[in-house]
């Protein structure tokens, strides 16, 4: 069997996990781990003894075919350039890069490298991999005709991605998910938030404006007494919950005559949403098929992040016009 022989660069908390699926995985062999902290690199090679641990990801360039990258946000757009420069397939872990203006220095490897070289960049929106998300396919007529959606994200403070903010960190998942299930886009959104942590944005509320007056709320925070991952979709039709935290699928009909059926619960499967997104990645590269999520996908995710920002830095609460 052929295998993409690639790189894990970031050991962190994440990294950590990256690095067990794509040593388990049998299309793919771990070839390094790449972490600045020399601290780690024993424990790291206790670990994975077949792989290398290095400091540098060029050290080992000419030795993978593809790379993960697993590193703070910060890091992520000049990682994914020399990569795209170096003709690597690259999963990039969500979101793609910190803002859009990071976008223009990796747009013209997608135009120059990816094209030409039929590479793969799949980035890391995990949300997708839900199995209530297949459901949605017995609702269409809820999702093209809802009214109001509400997505919450709340969590405790872990201290962990604090070089970005709640935007970033979290709500990033809930904008590729509003524009994934949606297949349309929001035309304004407003916002506020509060800065209770970091110094930076720790809770933000951002609604996003439809057109006929429809409205998709999204609400993240990482200073909650306890944590919330949930979907409500309001339509004439009916009412729609997904409870992404404990795997719990709702609908309640609006119009039904028989009331074993007007409300219906189920739970659903639980997933390894990294094992799945790796698969994928490496399906993607060996049989040049699409991936799970492309960059363009990751992009459009940055630049409407970048338009939340931009509306809760406004000092009158303004609508910021979408792209």
């Amino acid at each position: 069997m052929k295998k993409v022989r690639v790189a894990l660069i970031g050991h962190g908390h994440l990294g950590r996990w990256h690095a067990q699926k794509a040593h388990q995985i049998e299309k793919s062999e771990l070839v390094a781990i790449v972490e600045p902290n020399r601290e780690a690199w024993s424990t790291i090679q206790s670990e994975y003894p077949h792989a290398q641990v290095v400091a540098s990801v060029d050290e080992v360039m000419g030795q993978i075919d593809a790379a993960i990258i697993a590193t703070p946000t910060s890091l992520h757009a000049n990682l994914l350039a020399k990569l795209l420069e170096n003709k690597k397939h690259v999963f990039c872990e969500k979101p793609v890069v910190a803002n859009a203006s990071e976008l223009t220095l990796v747009d013209p490897f997608i135009d120059q490298s990816v094209l030409e070289n039929k590479l793969i960049v799949q980035v890391g929106h995990s949300e997708r991999c839900h199995e209530a998300w297949s459901f949605l396919e017995n609702y269409q007529d809820d999702i093209n005709n809802f009214k109001m959606v509400k997505m919450n994200r709340l969590g405790a403070f872990k201290g962990r991605a604090t070089d970005v903010d709640v935007v970033a960190d979290l709500m990033i998942h809930d904008i590729d998910l509003m524009l994934w299930i949606f297949k349309q886009r929001p035309i304004t959104v407003s916002a506020i938030g509060e800065k209770m942590r970091t110094g930076l944005w720790d809770y933000a509320c951002a609604e996003f404006k439809f057109p006929d007056l429809r409205k998709v709320v999204l609400t993240v925070g990482r200073n909650h007494t306890h944590e919330v991952r949930d979907f409500e979709l309001v339509s004439k039709a009916g009412t729609l919950r997904v409870d992404l935290l404990n795997q719990k699928f709702g609908y309640a009909a609006s119009q039904e005559s028989d009331p074993e059926k007007f409300v219906l619960e189920k739970d659903y499967q639980r997933r390894d949403h990294l094992l799945l997104e790796q698969e994928s990645f490496y399906d993607s590269i060996l049989e040049q098929k699409a991936p799970m999520v492309s960059y363009g996908d990751g992009a459009i995710a940055v630049k409407y992040l970048d338009c939340v920002l931009e509306a809760l830095n406004s000092p009158t609460n303004q609508e910021v016009r979408l792209p």
